[in-house]
């Protein structure tokens, strides 16, 4: 009998392995229906990102080993431009230049949006002051830049008109070559200050309120909790702030290309407004290629050692 119940349910089993919908068959083939409705949404998203992503950067790349403009084919050089970027004084400097901004844009701007998500926190529950910190954010690189252009103009500017009230002489915020790119830095922290901030005080508000209230109870000071609780626990909100911020700031242009554009004597000459001067003003796209080259690498190369220097992707609240 036992025999005869094992056969039946062996014959049952086959049975049910040959009906259509068997959860026994390869994952492609039980979920053909549920793929094409996914790929069927995302259709329109992926064909965005293949024609203005995908193609451009294979495109660039393959230009980057050209002599390219406008008025010719390209012709295969190798690394003929990436040779002459090695030698070219004008990169090297750019990249100098690219570095003191974004030294001081994510230092400053990462220390005020930290202090303010602070205020927010403890200090200013305000919907209307939270939401005030966006306006800056709002407002347009190019039209943030042009405003403080006028406000710290030499002859005209109203900065510069207290200044001078104050018996200190007039400052050229952006044609001295000492305070060219610390001014556009101060620039784009003031637009961008506000919304860094919101994202920093989204993450204090994900901490549980239990664990400010043990160490209250265990008598910690308010710098104690800082540096104990609320830093560690930030780490990956202040990982994604720092890569994006770092990112954008290496990516600075609108800013220069208002103001000074590259001046006073490349003081200014970020390496994002060199590219556009090679590509579009020289027409030397198989030049500027290979500068837009180096530059993905290095953003690609920043971000990976930030995430996993910070450890962006790990939580101490799990």
């Amino acid at each position: 009998m036992t025999t005869t119940a094992t056969g039946r349910t062996a014959r049952a089993g086959t049975a049910l392995h040959e009906q259509p919908g068997w959860a026994g068959k390869p994952f492609w083939r039980r979920n053909r229906g549920d793929l094409r409705i996914a790929l069927f949404f995302i259709a329109p998203a992926l064909l965005g990102f293949v024609t203005f992503y995908v193609v451009p950067v294979v495109r660039g790349i393959y230009l980057s080993f050209t002599e390219y403009s406008l008025f010719g084919d390209p012709k295969w050089v190798g690394g003929a431009n990436y040779a002459a970027i090695a030698k070219d004084p004008l990169f090297w400097n750019s990249l100098v230049v690219t570095g003191e901004y974004v030294l001081i844009n994510v230092v400053l701007q990462t220390t005020l949006a930290l202090g303010l998500a602070l205020l927010m926190h403890r200090v200013a529950r305000s919907t209307l002051i939270r939401g005030a910190l966006l306006l800056p954010y709002l407002m347009a690189n190019v039209i943030a830049a042009m405003l403080w252009f006028w406000l710290l103009d030499y002859q005209i500017g109203i900065i510069n008109y207290f200044i001078e009230s104050l018996g200190l002489p007039r400052v050229a915020f952006f044609g001295n070559e000492a305070w060219a790119i610390p001014t556009q830095a101060l620039i784009n922290t003031w637009r961008h200050v506000g919304y860094t901030a919101l994202l920093i005080f989204a993450g204090i508000q994900a901490i549980p309120r239990q664990i400010y209230e043990v160490a209250e109870l265990d008598g910690a000071s308010p710098f104690q909790t800082l540096r104990r609780i609320t830093l560690p626990l930030l780490r990956p909100v202040l990982a994604l702030v720092l890569i994006v911020t770092v990112i954008g700031s290496i990516q600075i242009f609108d800013t220069v290309a208002v103001t000074t554009q590259g001046g006073p004597v490349n003081a200014s000459r970020v390496l994002q407004y060199y590219i556009y001067q090679r590509a579009f003003t020289e027409s030397d796209f198989g030049y500027g290629s290979a500068l837009s080259v180096i530059l993905f690498v290095i953003l690609a190369v920043v971000a990976f050692v930030q995430m996993k220097f910070f450890r962006g992707n790990e939580s101490d609240l799990d």
